[in-house]
């Protein structure tokens, strides 16, 4: 390769690949080396040094350095490409262990497959600088909308042409299900990741995410981007319909007409860049209950029952209403479910009557089996909301005494057999206690409640006799609890104590 030919592969490809030009320059020289080397039936190590002025390069043998006290080398010893630190240093004069040594040579003419290999080099080398070039571009552009022209469709996969030489990636799972996608069309995506690969695709996007829907109302929105106007959440069903959660910093302005703007030119942008999936505006609200009904629009809601526990609503709407409110194949309370977060149970009001009483008959049983009480009181403490045996025996007396049909006999007897009940349970079933619970004799003493009682089963303190052997100031670093209510505590406990003396 002729000096000014060097010179002038290193301006193309430095100007048509946009390359620094000392990255060509050293494809080049690898190039030249690989040659050099071949040209020698791979005997021998050289190197190349291109002069970046004028274009000339010189060829030199190269040698790495190796121990060779006492005469020993290490094994295997290749005297065409290894010299011992003795002859390098005899031959030029300093050398270390490790480094390296080297000799002019006459730089070899290069034939056909000489040019051909130099060329296979360089641009495999140039490749690479453009991959990380493209990685260096865009890693920090995660999670932002990319603008692309289809440049193939493989088997359901997308290659889009960002510009630039640079291309992304939409897998076919990613891809909105029966889009019609053909070459040359425009289309939007989410940057999903950036990946840096020595081969195939680098920068993975997203259809069917819905970060990329709220990326679209960013850009379609000014209140959004400009953070007026917060999306809260989103859920999706890629083509067909999704939800948004929208709420606002600003009181004097309308979260959801904002979004949808003038004649719903908004909302329609961004369902148009969606292959027509219809977006559903919901305005958040910090109720969560009340949350949840913006998010079963259209569908009207009779009554929810919340269920924290399993983090679950039971969710009643009129019979008319109930295919509404599922959606076709169950899409409307999924959606609203993702939204939300909460699972939702969607029924019938006449279910949703039927099932109250169902619960509520297994209510008063299970009261007047475990209380030994006549369904009547039973059906009073249902009426007024306990569901357990564990619930009547820590609330206060006070609250059980504002029950109408109550009084303070009735609430201590009603308040000693749920107690009864629970230690009876205990008992009868044998339960063996594991590390950090409460044993039935902790649970149901005078001035203990289940929070106190498995912060003592944390600690080891699993028994009323546990208790008694504490200290007050043992107990003092336990959140919420003073000298007063430790010291009363501990006398409790202590009473069987006093009793058998």
């Amino acid at each position: 390769m002729a000096n000014k030919e060097i010179l002038l592969v290193v301006d193309a490809f430095s100007h048509e690949k946009d390359i620094e030009k000392e990255i060509v320059f050293a494809a080049i020289e690898d190039a030249l080396r690989m040659a050099t080397i071949k040209g020698y039936e791979n005997r021998i190590d050289a190197l190349i040094k291109i002069d970046r002025k004028t274009g000339d390069y010189d060829t030199f043998r190269r040698w790495s350095v190796v121990e060779s006290d006492e005469g020993t080398i290490e094994e295997p010893f290749n005297a065409e490409l290894q010299m011992t630190l003795v002859d390098a240093r005899q031959r030029f004069g300093s050398a270390e262990v490790g480094g390296t040594v080297i000799e002019p040579m006459d730089s070899i003419g290069f034939g056909r497959i000489e040019a051909q290999t130099a060329k296979q080099v360089i641009v495999q080398r140039v490749r690479d600088a453009e991959r990380r070039k493209v990685v260096e571009a865009y890693k920090d552009r995660v999670g932002e909308l990319v603008t692309g022209i289809i440049k193939r469709v493989e088997r359901g996969n997308v290659f889009l042409d960002l510009g630039n030489n640079v291309e992304a990636f939409i897998p076919r799972e990613e891809m909105i299900q029966r889009e019609a996608v053909r070459s040359g069309d425009r289309l939007r995506g989410y940057l999903k990741e950036v990946r840096q690969e020595v081969r195939g695709p680098q920068l993975f996007v997203t259809r069917t995410s819905p970060d990329l829907i709220v990326a679209l109302f960013k850009l379609e929105v000014p209140e959004v981007s400009e953070g007026i106007i917060e999306i809260v959440g989103a859920a999706r069903d890629p083509g067909v319909r999704a939800k948004i959660a929208v709420r606002s910093h600003d009181p004097r302005l309308d979260p959801v007409g904002a979004c949808v703007g003038m004649r719903g030119s908004r909302v329609q942008a961004v369902s148009n860049e969606l292959a027509g999936e219809r977006v559903d505006i919901i305005l958040w609200n910090e109720n969560e209950a009340q949350f949840v009904v913006n998010a079963m629009s259209p569908a009207e809601i009779v009554s929810i029952v919340m269920d924290e526990d399993r983090h679950s609503m039971d969710i009643a709407v009129s019979d008319e209403n109930l295919s509404m409110a599922i959606g076709r194949g169950g899409q409307n309370v999924r959606l609203a479910s993702e939204l939300t977060g909460w699972t939702l149970n969607v029924m019938s009001e006449t279910q949703a009557e039927e099932k109250s009483e169902k619960e509520t008959e297994v209510l008063i049983q299970s009261f007047v089996q475990q209380l030994d009480v006549d369904e009547g009181v039973a059906e009073i403490l249902v009426r007024e909301g306990f569901s357990t045996v564990e619930e009547l025996a820590y609330v206060p007396a006070k609250e059980l005494l504002e029950i109408e049909e109550f009084d303070e006999d009735i609430v201590e007897e009603l308040r000693n057999r749920a107690r009864d009940s629970l230690l009876i349970k205990a008992i009868a079933t044998e339960e063996k206690l594991e590390p950090g619970e409460p044993a039935a004799d902790l649970l149901t003493m005078e001035g203990m409640d289940p929070e106190l009682a498995e912060a003592l089963a944390g600690r080891g303190v699993n028994t009323m006799e546990d208790l008694a052997e504490l200290s007050i100031d043992e107990m003092l670093d336990i959140k919420g609890m003073d000298e007063a209510r430790a010291g009363q505590l501990i006398m409790v406990a202590r009473r069987p104590w006093f009793a058998e003396s």
